[in-house]
C-alpha cells in the first residue's frame, strides 16, 4: 500500500531501508585556481555556465536515478529475506529521481491522453514537472485526469477499446510498478502465475502447460 504524506524535517528519509545511502542532488559549481588565467575570448562566467553546470547537473539527476534503483533492489532484497516483512512507508520512494526515470521508460512515440500533451512536450520542462509531481502526491493533492477511449481494428472486423492515460499519470503509475513490483516477485506471487509479471509472457505459460500434459497431471489451479 502506498500511503503517507509530505515529509518533513524529523520524519523518515528518502530510503526506509539505509538511509546513509541517500545522496545529495546539489550542483556543485567549480572555483577557478588562483594563478589560473581566463582568456578575453572566453571569459570565467560564461565558460562556467557552458561547460561546469549542466554537465554536473545530468551527472547528479544520472546518479540520482541509480541510487532510487539501487534503493528499489535493496526492497527487493529485504523483501525475499524476510517474507512477513511489512513496508509502511514507500510513499518515500515517490521522488523526482524515481519519476524521472519512470519518464525514461516511457515509449516516447506513445499516443498522448485527453490533454493532449506527448512524452516530448513533458520533457521540455522536465525537472519543475516532476518536482511539482511529487510535492502533489505527498501532499494528497495528486489527481489524475481521465483515460482516453481509442479504439483499434481486430482480425474478425471488430474494435478493440483502449484506455491510454495522460503522460503524467502514466509516470506516476510506471513509478508506482517500479516499487511495488520487487516486494511482490519475492514472495507475493505463486510459481505458476505469469500474468502481466517481468520476464513472463503467454508464450511462457503455454510452455509450462505443455511441459505439464506431458507428466501425470489430475489437478489444475
Amino acid at each position: 500500500m502506498v500511503s503517507g504524506r509530505q515529509r518533513g524535517e524529523g520524519d523518515t528519509p528518502y530510503d526506509p531501508v539505509d538511509s546513509a545511502s541517500e545522496k545529495s542532488d546539489a550542483v556543485i559549481v567549480p572555483r577557478r585556481p588562483e594563478n589560473s588565467r581566463v582568456t578575453p575570448e572566453e571569459p570565467e562566467e560564461e565558460r562556467t555556465k557552458a561547460k561546469g553546470k549542466p554537465a554536473q547537473r545530468n551527472a547528479s539527476r544520472t546518479q540520482g536515478r541509480q541510487d532510487a534503483l539501487t534503493h528499489l533492489e535493496r526492497v527487493g532484497e529485504r523483501a525475499k529475506r524476510t517474507k512477513d516483512e511489512r513496508f509502511n512507508n514507500l510513499l518515500s520512494f515517490v521522488k523526482v529521481p524515481l519519476l524521472e526515470e519512470a519518464y525514461r521508460r516511457l515509449h516516447k512515440r506513445a499516443a498522448p491522453g485527453v490533454d493532449g500533451e506527448t512524452w516530448e512536450q513533458y520533457g521540455q520542462d522536465l525537472e519543475a514537472r516532476l518536482a511539482d509531481l511529487q510535492d502533489r502526491v505527498h501532499r494528497g493533492s495528486y489527481h489524475p485526469q481521465p483515460v482516453r477511449r481509442a479504439y483499434i481494428e481486430k482480425a474478425d472486423g471488430r474494435k478493440r477499446p483502449l484506455g491510454i492515460p495522460a503522460v503524467e499519470d502514466k509516470i506516476l503509475q510506471g513509478a508506482v510498478r517500479m516499487l511495488l513490483e520487487p516486494i511482490y516477485e519475492n514472495g507475493a506471487f505463486l510459481g505458476y502465475s505469469y500474468g502481466f509479471r517481468p520476464g513472463r509472457s503467454q508464450h511462457d505459460a503455454l510452455d509450462a502447460l505443455y511441459a505439464a500434459l506431458g507428466r501425470k497431471t489430475n489437478w489444475w489451479p
